[in-house]
């Protein structure tokens, strides 16, 4: 294993603090890594006799390069091939920044935002800010990251109320982010996730009936805007065949052509016309901007990132939308993905064919669309034994 030792260099001008760097030492052959730290002549003297104050910012920065020098050690050391002081180097040169597992996750935020994986990067960085709560520092070095700290982590996320499916997600995505740290040689593999849930329980989709939907269109928001514009994209997203969120976001006017909204699903690409109805064009002019190229109004034109308003955007309606199900005496939380469960069902008790219910929603094949409403079909089902089961007492 390579020896690592920490170094003074003095500068040539007296009045001028030197460098320090580290020396790796590996079967005789000596290299160098600079740390970019200058320092007065006296501080390893200060370090050595134990002089140095906690917490001190040089000693936090110098801890963090040995670790990353380190954690390159342990990974070519678990390898096979031999290697030199010279590959512990170039090692740590490729590493870069990444100290740990956040900062491997920073790293790999930017590298698909670079690709263009928008998706991917947000579900990097939503699993990474989490993990960043719950650590409560800088990074956590490799070395500590262990199946006891994983096992603390999925604790807290339960602590925070989420649900198993949930937590699960946290647990995959964190996952999916070590996996990746592991294959491209930061560190050796710990399989520090075998005692935690990383499956999917399957969930009951969630609908409301045409009374309901009815009851939130007849609605007086006329005293709260926010209300009133979630609820709109509630509707909009009812009329346009439960239209899913994103591609609402992302509608342009000139998806609109003689009366047809063509538009393509980002999520499978499939493209998908529909008539524009009278209702739709009520809400569509209630938020028309001409300058904005967009239909609605979750994505303005004020030159920020488009993603991140539609996010926001989200976010916002959906929790204007809870509170007016709650209003309403909704059991369970309504949001905009409500609208497009409830489409489905509604259809569905209209005895509507499910392959026009799934070439309407743009499922891929009836398959999915029979997987989207059999949970619809087991709550009519429970209903209707209730009913049963309640003639017993006339």
């Amino acid at each position: 294993m390579a020896t690592i030792k920490l170094f003074f260099r003095p500068s040539s001008r007296s009045e001028c603090e030197g460098a320090l760097y580290f020396r790796i030492i590996h079967r005789r052959k000596v290299c160098q890594i600079h740390t970019g730290i200058k320092v007065a002549s006296t501080y390893l003297d200060q370090r050595e006799q134990g002089k140095m104050p906690p917490g001190d910012d040089t000693e936090c920065r110098l801890l963090r390069i040995r670790n990353r020098i380190e954690s390159v050690v342990r990974t070519l050391d678990s390898s096979s091939m031999g290697y030199s002081a010279r590959d512990v180097v170039d090692k740590y040169l490729e590493v870069d920044a990444v100290t740990g597992l956040i900062s491997f996750g920073r790293k790999l935020m930017g590298e698909y935002e670079s690709m263009g994986k928008e998706n991917a990067a947000d579900h990097t960085r939503t699993v990474i800010n989490s993990f960043m709560r719950f650590y409560g520092k800088e990074d956590v070095p490799f070395g500590e990251f262990d199946s006891t700290l994983v096992c603390r982590y999925e604790s807290y996320l339960k602590a925070e109320g989420l649900c198993p499916n949930t937590t699960s997600y946290y647990m995959r995505r964190l996952r999916a982010i070590y996996n990746m740290a592991v294959a491209g040689g930061y560190t050796p593999h710990g399989n520090p996730f075998r005692t935690v849930y990383t499956g999917v329980a399957k969930t009951v989709k969630r609908a409301v009936s045409i009374d309901s939907v009815r009851q939130l269109r007849a609605l007086d928001l006329s005293r709260s805007p926010l209300d009133a514009m979630a609820r709109d994209m509630f509707l909009f997203s009812f009329y346009t065949r439960g239209m899913a969120p994103v591609d609402m976001a992302y509608l342009r006017k000139k998806d609109l052509h003689d009366g047809i909204l063509t538009y393509r699903r980002r999520k499978t690409s499939q493209q998908l016309t529909i008539k524009w109805e009278e209702p739709m064009a009520a809400i569509a002019d209630r938020y028309k901007n001409d300058e904005s190229p967009y239909i609605l109004p979750m994505i303005k034109p004020c030159g920020k990132d488009e993603r991140r308003q539609y996010l926001s955007a989200s976010h916002l309606i959906n929790r204007h939308l809870k509170d007016i199900g709650r209003r309403i005496g909704l059991m369970e939380p309504l949001t905009l993905y409500v609208a497009r469960h409830s489409w489905a069902s509604i259809a569905h008790d209209n005895d509507i064919p499910v392959s026009v219910i799934s070439q309407g929603m743009g499922h891929e094949s009836e398959a999915t669309t029979r997987i989207y409403l059999a949970s619809l079909d087991r709550a009519r089902l429970d209903k209707a034994n209730n009913d049963i089961i309640s003639l017993l007492d006339h």
